[in-house]
């Protein structure tokens, strides 16, 4: 299994980014078992025990989120999103509250699904696709002034400046 360029995104962003381009080709981190067991891991959510349909519903939310990032709508997203909901309760360490979900198999799908909801509450605006026309990640631009264009600075960003510099100087010669 290879390693993912970009990690450490919101939750529902690193679902989105569990798909992405290495030297020209498509990978998804999904295509074996130990890859969405690691993913659950990554984030604590459970659905160990039923991996396989897991991955079908962690697929369904991805290609919901991609498919309402690059503007193909909410219907999909909200299909997911009609599997489960919270309940808040209380307990013996206070107000809290708890996923209820359709199935168990959905759990880790949609609770990722649901994480773009106060993404999109707060700063829609700051969700973005790398600008390189070749990569597929999404990201949160956190940068103070919301200029970040890349979903990292030494893959995608380099290749741009490296691209252009390139270029300046084919066409000086």
């Amino acid at each position: 299994m290879r390693i993912r360029p970009l990690r450490d995104e919101p939750l529902a962003l690193d679902l989105v980014d569990t798909v992405w381009v290495d030297q020209g080709a498509l990978l998804d981190q999904f295509d074996d078992l130990e890859g969405v067991r690691a993913w659950l891991g990554d984030h604590g959510l459970p659905g160990a025990d039923d991996l396989e349909r897991v991955r079908d519903r962690l697929v369904l939310a991805r290609d919901a989120l991609r498919g309402l990032l690059e503007g193909r709508g909410h219907d999909r997203l909200n299909a997911v999103l009609d599997e489960g909901a919270t309940r808040p309760q209380l307990d013996d360490d206070g107000p809290r509250d708890t996923v209820v979900v359709s199935d168990p198999a959905w759990e880790a799908a949609w609770t990722a699904a649901a994480a773009v909801v106060p993404l999109l509450r707060e700063r829609p605006e700051r969700l973005r696709k790398c600008a390189n026309p070749a990569c597929v990640l999404w990201f949160l631009d956190v940068s103070k002034n919301g200029s970040r264009r890349w979903c990292s600075m030494e893959v995608c960003g380099n290749r741009a400046k490296a691209g252009r510099f390139n270029q300046r100087h084919k066409n000086a010669g």
